[in-house]
């Protein structure tokens, strides 16, 4: 799974896809958002923030480079990840946007594990899936 800490799995909405249960999930597993082919979630492949006309045209493919980011609907993400899953999306994309590419995947490596027993984590878990450990109240 060492894809997980690749930067093509960081979605333009902030979610590293590799921390994902779809992606993780063995049966029918998803390719993560910016993939072009392959197997994704029906509500992946018509998200509104991936398929938003606003993304710039300088080639990012991430929100923290739109005119109006953070939007409306990246707020609304937002706030349902804060409070269901443990991660603050926007500062996901203003942390990328701060710390460039390399240095923010190296984060991702470490902040993405378990402290307990160095799984990766599931972004949508409240526990770690291999050791029960809890998670933090943030990553």
């Amino acid at each position: 799974m060492e894809t997980v800490f690749d930067f093509s799995m960081i979605a333009p909405c902030g979610i590293n896809c590799g921390t994902c249960y779809a992606f993780q999930r063995t049966k029918n597993r998803c390719v993560g958002c910016l993939t072009p082919e392959g197997n994704k979630p029906r509500h992946c492949n018509l998200c509104s923030i991936k398929n938003c006309g606003h993304h710039p045209q300088n080639g990012s493919n991430h929100c923290y480079d739109c005119e109006i980011f953070p939007c409306k609907r990246l707020k609304q993400l937002d706030k349902r990840y804060r409070s269901k899953y443990h991660s603050s999306l926007i500062q996901n994309l203003k942390d990328l946007k701060v710390m460039g590419e390399d240095l923010y995947m190296e984060r991702e490596k470490v902040r993405c594990r378990c402290k307990v027993c160095d799984a990766v984590i599931c972004i949508h878990a409240k526990e770690c899936q291999t050791c029960k450990t809890p998670l933090p109240e943030l990553i």
